[in-house]
């Protein structure tokens, strides 16, 4: 009876100790849905990924670093970019694992060593100061930034597609792409119309010039018996003086030969015309 006492004793603290284990060991997993509970308070998080060989090898570490989260009043957590592609075009990461400091919306990378006591020191000793946070143009929280992980989650959706395409349909590579090809060239005149037609409504074609000139054209009907016969008066006496000055010039001209002929040594000079002032 008292051996079975102290067995039942022994099996409720062991079932203690490794649930506040498990507990401490908890690294919190973050992905699309919830990634935003990190923009409240000090994390730090780690992206990683399953094939990843460096990630393998900072896994019990950070699980270890993971229990000092009560300690250090922080929350740690880590991101499969391979489940959450549209967290990696958030936060621009282009080498695995990599690791933000967060505090309360303000985003630092960790670029120190990747060992416990390196972790503790940069929360302990307020390291996370010396390190340059994130521009907003580039946070995380931006409405670009949003945009660049809609494109992410995009480009992973399609890849599935293409994966789908060539397992389960039999389509060889060249027609996969094929198939994106012809899509992508649709979906950009879709895309370039409905461009066009937007602005045409912000920015609709002028008219009135052409409104005016079928006006002008209709008037210039209206007066042709007027208008016109005084342009012809008008140019039968330019046609008249233009005729006069061709026959005085020519006769200036045939009087200034025979003077020339008369004395051959006599060089033929050509009287300029007066100037009409």
């Amino acid at each position: 009876m008292a051996y079975s006492k102290v067995t039942l004793t022994i099996f409720v603290f062991s079932c203690a100790f490794l649930l506040t284990t498990g507990l401490k060991n908890a690294v919190i997993n973050l992905d699309e849905t919830n990634w935003t509970d990190m923009l409240n308070g000090e994390w730090m998080v780690e992206f990683y990924a399953p094939w990843c060989p460096a990630c393998k090898a900072l896994e019990s570490v950070w699980k270890d670093f993971g229990t000092w989260s009560e300690d250090l009043s922080i929350k740690v957590a880590k991101v499969d970019v391979t489940v959450s592609p549209g967290l990696s075009g958030r936060f621009m990461v282009t080498a695995l694992p990599t690791i933000f400091h967060v505090l309360n919306g303000e985003f630092r990378q960790y670029k120190g060593s990747r060992d416990k006591d390196t972790f503790i020191s940069f929360i302990e000793d307020k390291k996370w100061k010396l390190v340059e946070p994130v521009p907003s143009w580039k946070s995380p929280a931006s409405i670009q930034m949003s945009i660049v992980s809609g494109f992410f989650r995009l480009s992973q959706i399609l890849r599935q597609i293409h994966t789908q395409l060539m397992e389960d349909f039999g389509l060889p590579t060249w027609g996969s792409y094929l198939i994106f090809a012809v899509g992508t060239i649709f979906l950009g005149a879709l895309l370039g119309f409905l461009l066009v037609c937007c602005i045409d409504l912000i920015y609709p074609p002028k008219t009135t010039g052409k409104v005016n000139d079928i006006k002008s054209k209709v008037d210039k009907k209206a007066d042709k018996n007027s208008g016109d016969e005084l342009a012809d008066e008008d140019i039968k006496d330019d046609l008249i003086d233009d005729q006069e000055k061709d026959e005085n010039n020519s006769q200036s001209d045939s009087e200034v030969k025979e003077k020339a002929g008369s004395n051959p040594n006599s060089p033929v000079v050509k009287k300029r015309k007066p100037r009409k002032e």
